[in-house]
């Protein structure tokens, strides 16, 4: 039995918030029909005592009463008496009156033809516009829906580029921004304006709000964003993995095989670990890699899951906001962890687990193996809490294998952090599942689950069962005895050092696949999408060191010419880069402006003066944006600081605002 995902949990959450909306309708609805039933009776009983009246004074009643279509229930009274009619129809008159005077006029002829027309308008510009909405992980890191910064829970700057390669290259994409937002009629993007104020970070817009009026006035989603200036990182060495153009795309296919592992590479996993991980960089990261082992192809750290996959497949991971409340509780398996490399030594881990009367899963079994297949450690675990289901059928524990048992979780959690290395891979299928019920977290994770697909699918795994039959030719998890630990971590072991032996798309129907399928793409994308980069020589000699090797058509601001698929703009300052940016907004797809905010400039007496400067910058290029363009601001963030902060929307027309 399997913890649920994150998805699984945030689509439970929303099944109960749509059972409490409706219950609070039907609560409404019964409100309304006793009020209704109420203001009857009280006319009812108001008419009859009229009635009464007027018998006793004259003896006799008015015959008249106004025209209307009578109900089936006419034909039963017809058997009452006059009277009773007469109240009837003055009170079934007096409700269609109050119904007349909620009800809205009804249009006819000319009025009814404009209406009509703007309808159809209306209609068309629905079909022609591009929105944005947030999801569920997006909604969590908004500034709007979590003002303190201890409930929010940060996306990651790949989560911005997702959006920023779907807004240019829609279905073409490797990724789109389903786990944060929603981009519809992505084709309907005029372009994309990012635009990159490097050195302020989130917490210069939340001390500073109220001079950023044009953020707060004009781009409604503002957005904590980890940037690379949390571990040391270059925010252009990342951004520039966004391919910019059809062409590059291609190429980056050619070099890495799918875009999805040029985004993979562009990104330094292990240092974005070291942002929520006690780690000491030990080694030197250009040798991360080097001195493979003789039976790898590759480095093992290739097969890690990065920080923003742990997010996604629901591995305990010590981040702030509600995950850091969620996983209080849980202990890292060392104090500190040294950088892995393509040598660290790998263990793999599987545990049995049996529902308690919490209804939660326990642990009652755990197996490691290392890369021989030698068990290290293997012992049954007692559950602290009383055992309702011991789950035979999968874990394979029985209640007399605990009878005699002593040993708690407390003493597996110390064993662990006492034979496992500081700077060891965990290998398991799914071992999110294992970590959450020995609750502990791991950096270093290969899941084969995740390196390993026959589905075509990502989101969609195989059973390790399934896996060692195809691959190792293995039969495992036979009969009706359960599971055993042991063998499923020999198996993912295996399955690894497969996988090492060949090649980072081995097994992988996902990457196996891609190739094709964007060679293809690519090639029915005919539309020529252009770049502009524009920013100081400081800035611009940074980015340009990423195009040293290509072989796209890259020009200077002065020698550009149409046809030209880059354009490399030179600015003296970063005033004069936002001007240059301005004017040639409307000529590319896709613009990217980066100015640099000096430590001086955030000193106390100039602050105020260089945020309104910025904020005025924003105002500027938001300007000169067509609409149905895409505006994304990116504040850096800074190195042991606070995190960075997105600020984006989709440029609107007067009249759909």
């Amino acid at each position: 039995m399997k913890n649920p995902t994150t998805k699984q949990l945030q689509r439970l959450e929303k099944k109960k918030k749509k059972m409490a909306a409706l219950l609070e309708i039907i609560k409404l609805n019964d409100k309304d029909r006793e009020v209704k039933t109420l203001a009857l009776k009280q006319t009812e009983a108001g008419q009859t005592n009229s009635v009464n009246h007027s018998d006793e004074s004259h003896g006799i009643l008015n015959d008249e009463s106004p025209n209307r279509k009578r109900s089936c229930c006419t034909a039963l009274d017809e058997t009452h008496d006059g009277r009773n009619n007469e109240i009837k129809d003055k009170v079934y008159s007096i409700e269609e009156d109050e119904e007349c005077t909620n009800k809205k006029p009804r249009l006819s002829g000319e009025d009814y033809a404009k209406l009509k027309k703007e309808l159809r308008e209306r209609k068309k510009i629905l079909k022609t516009k591009p929105r944005l909405q947030l999801k569920q992980a997006g909604e969590n890191a908004s500034l709007n829906t979590h003002s303190q910064n201890a409930d929010r829970i940060p996306l990651f700057l790949s989560d911005i580029q997702h959006l920023l390669l779907y807004s240019l290259l829609g279905h073409h994409s490797p990724y789109a921004p389903t786990r944060w937002c929603q981009l519809e009629k992505y084709n309907k993007v005029t372009h994309t304006i990012v635009f990159i104020v490097e050195g302020l970070s989130l917490y210069h817009f939340m001390a500073y709000e109220s001079i950023f009026f044009h953020i707060t006035n004009n781009l409604e989603f503002r957005l904590e964003v980890m940037t690379p200036a949390a571990y040391g990182g270059s925010i252009i060495e990342e951004l520039v993995a966004v391919p910019l153009t059809g062409t590059q795309s291609d190429k980056l296919i050619k070099q890495f095989g799918s875009l999805d592992i040029a985004l993979q590479n562009a990104t330094d996993i292990i240092q974005l670990l070291k942002t929520v991980f006690p780690m000491h960089m030990a080694t030197i990261n250009s040798n991360r890699n080097s001195n493979l082992p003789p039976t790898d192809k590759f480095s093992r750290t290739q097969l890690l899951l990065s920080l923003q996959q742990m997010v996604e497949e629901n591995y305990p991971v010590p981040l702030k906001g509600e995950l850091a409340k969620k996983y209080g509780e849980y202990i890292f398996t060392k104090d500190n962890y040294f950088e892995a490399t393509a040598k660290s030594p790998m263990f793999a881990l599987d545990c049995e687990m049996c529902r308690t009367i919490t209804g939660n899963l326990e642990l009652t079994r755990i197996s490691l193996v290392d890369e021989s297949f030698n068990v290290v450690y293997e012992t049954l675990v007692k559950p602290n809490n009383q055992i309702i289901d011991y789950l035979t059928q999968y874990s394979g524990i029985t209640k007399k294998m605990l009878s005699n048992v002593t040993t708690r979780l407390t003493d597996v959690q110390e064993k662990l952090r006492e034979i496992l290395p500081a700077d060891c891979i965990l290998v398991g299928q799914s071992l999110n599942s294992d970590l959450h019920t020995l609750r502990m977290m791991h950096p270093y994770i290969i899941d084969t689950s995740v390196i390993f697909n026959i589905t075509g699918e990502r989101k969609r795994k195989t059973k390790l069962q399934i896996l060692a039959g195809k691959f190792l030719g293995e039969s495992i998890q036979q009969g009706n005895s359960g599971h055993c630990s042991t063998e499923d971590s020999i198996a993912s072991m295996k399955l690894t050092q497969l996988k090492l032996a060949n090649s980072i798309d081995y097994g992988d129907a996902v990457l196996r696949g891609q190739w094709d399928m964007y060679a293809l793409k690519m090639e029915t994308a005919k539309e020529q999408r252009t770049a502009t980069i524009i920013g100081t020589e400081q800035v611009m000699n940074e980015y340009s060191k990423y195009f040293k090797s290509s072989s796209l058509n890259i020009r200077n601001d002065e020698n550009y010419n149409e046809g030209d698929q880059i354009r490399l703009v030179v600015a003296d300052n970063d005033e004069q880069a936002v001007t240059r940016a301005s004017e040639i907004a409307l000529q590319h797809q896709f613009i990217v402006c980066h100015v640099k905010i000096r430590e001086e400039q955030l000193q106390n007496e100039h602050i105020e003066k260089t945020f309104r400067t910025v904020n005025k910058w924003i105002y500027k290029l938001w300007q000169q944006m067509a609409v149905h363009g895409l505006a994304c601001v990116v504040f850096s963030g800074q190195e042991n600081a606070a995190n960075g902060a997105c600020f984006l929307d989709v440029k609107k027309c007067v009249a759909e605002k």
